[in-house]
């Protein structure tokens, strides 16, 4: 990774951890991106259903990039996702650092 990636991701880790009042790392974001996309606070969430807000994470994330696109919410509340197109294969420290990406694009700090 290059120097200019890691300092706009750290200085990501910051705002958000200055938004919401807590030292956060890669996945509490991805969580805190669910829910902030589901828009539901006062649930208390199964396992699965933490699972779940990773993965409306991840396609938010990856919606401005093409792979996904909202479909729409359930009865519920949910947000759903169709896949349009599949991700290009990619290690798993690839794929950390095009989530970081999308996250600083999310919170509007790109590199």
């Amino acid at each position: 990774m290059d120097y200019l990636f890691e300092k706009k991701w750290q200085e990501t880790l910051e705002l958000a951890s200055k938004n919401f009042g807590e030292t956060l790392d890669y996945s509490a974001i991805l969580m805190l991106i669910g829910l902030q996309e589901l828009g539901i606070f006062d649930l208390k969430f199964k396992k699965d259903q933490k699972l779940e807000l990773m993965h409306v994470a991840v396609c938010t994330l990856l919606e401005p990039y093409g792979y996904y696109e909202f479909e729409g919410r359930d009865v519920d509340g949910w947000p759903h996702f169709v896949k349009k197109e599949n991700l290009p294969v990619l290690s798993p420290g690839d794929q950390e650092v095009l989530l970081k990406k999308a996250m600083m694009k999310y919170f509007g700090n790109e590199a």
